[in-house]
């Protein structure tokens, strides 16, 4: 079975996008790198997929382009910010439970890794790159943005306020189970971006702590 991707393309950066599989994402300069950088990553999906209990594909099929859409600014910077046609559309009851299991599995998987990494994280080829806990923090709050998205309101919680960060991950399962608010984001659309980011920052912490 094909493995169904739409592209966001902006002049330098490009994004293949799952669209079965929210958070399966991955860049390249162009369509084609793009499409080579999500093709490598499966496996590293794919134990997300079955610490969620899901089953990803053992083989994967071709991958077909089904949506071409315009990047901005943000594609450049390296956000996957563009929707696509099919996200209006509310997921099935069975689809909705795989796209929170696959959120909750993120954000478990993410705890455990930062839980175990070293502080201080090698640094990128370019001398850049957060640490941990810079990149723990980043991730918190950027949920606690995106959850405006979907009408939830909690300040970013502190490093290390357990309750506080759990209190605002289990109002964003909750908006997204109830469909969101008018005006926000869609409910595919939010899983795959706040999927996409923890498992984005997973990997990268996971490059860098070795």
């Amino acid at each position: 079975m094909a493995v169904k991707v739409y592209v966001e393309a902006a002049k330098k950066k490009v994004f293949a996008i799952s669209l079965a599989w929210p958070g399966w994402a991955r860049a390249g300069k162009d369509e084609e790198a793009a499409i080579d950088a999500l093709v490598t990553y499966a496996p590293r999906y794919a134990a997300i997929a079955s610490a969620a209990g899901l089953k990803f594909p053992a083989r994967l099929g071709p991958v077909e382009v089904v949506e071409r859409v315009d990047g901005d600014a943000g594609t450049e910077f390296g956000v996957p910010g563009k929707l696509a046609s099919t996200d209006a559309d509310p997921p099935t009851p069975k689809e909705l439970e795989k796209l929170l299991a696959l959120v909750t599995t993120a954000w478990k998987v993410f705890d455990e890794a930062s839980a175990t990494a070293p502080e201080s994280l090698r640094k990128g080829p370019r001398g850049g790159g957060r640490d941990r806990d810079k990149m723990v923090h980043h991730v918190i709050e950027a949920e606690a943005a995106y959850g405006r998205k979907l009408g939830v309101k909690h300040k970013p919680p502190a490093l290390g306020d357990t309750e506080a960060i759990t209190a605002l991950r289990q109002d964003l399962l909750a908006a997204l189970r109830s469909g969101g608010v008018e005006g926000g984001w869609p409910v595919r659309y939010a899983a795959r971006r706040i999927t996409w980011h923890v498992l984005d920052h997973l990997w990268e912490m996971e490059d860098r702590s070795v």
